[in-house]
């Protein structure tokens, strides 16, 4: 099952003082604590979610300068891209982490992430999850974001296609469960997204 799905800024290293910035994320679920006396409210869910995503997109950026770096790679770009050049996220650098409890989930969570030029995408996952399957869904995720919404283009907000994004993900990843799919099924899928969309 996968907890969270985020997309969230990478900066250059040194190229920006400021942190990373989460520009959207969706929660599968709660996360219900036996040994908490304090009840929960709405606002302190809030900001512990908020803390929590925070925690890991900065670590998925974190990983994602440290591959480059290995890999003797150039510090991430980011210039927007041209929207006639494609994008090759085959290419793009990705890669998973375990989280331990507490750290920031009350659970063992694994992270799988994705960086694409000046974004980088990820899944909070149970730990016992397969890696394989999520690493798939994440690139699929990636890749219909980019198409649809035009990310890489420097004219996009992101606030405010949200509707959009809830779209894909209902289909491709109802209620954060992974789904085994063929090329078929996925046509089938963006065929069935693409009419509701343009309506």
């Amino acid at each position: 099952m996968v907890h969270v799905f985020l997309i969230h800024t990478l900066r250059a290293t040194k190229a920006e003082e400021g942190l990373c910035r989460v520009l959207y994320s969706c929660f599968f679920g709660t996360e219900n604590s036996p040994n908490d006396p304090q009840p929960h409210g709405a606002e302190r869910d809030r900001l512990l979610r908020k803390e929590q995503i925070l925690a890991v997109a900065r670590q998925v950026e974190s990983m994602c300068q440290l591959q480059q770096q290995a890999c003797g790679r150039p510090a991430v770009d980011l210039q927007p891209q041209s929207s006639d050049d494609p994008v090759r996220l085959h290419e793009s650098p990705c890669g998973a982490f375990r989280l331990t409890a507490g750290d920031p989930f009350q659970e063992p969570r694994t992270v799988v992430w994705l960086g694409v030029l000046s974004l980088g995408f990820a899944l909070v996952l149970n730990a016992h999850e397969n890696l394989l399957l999520a690493e798939g869904t994440l690139r699929l995720l990636a890749r219909l974001l980019l198409e649809h919404l035009r990310l890489l283009v420097p004219t996009a907000n992101l606030l405010l296609r949200a509707d959009c994004i809830e779209g894909i993900l209902a289909r491709f990843l109802p209620h954060g469960q992974l789904l085994f799919l063929n090329d078929q099924f996925v046509q089938g899928l963006e065929k069935e997204f693409s009419a509701a969309w343009t309506r």
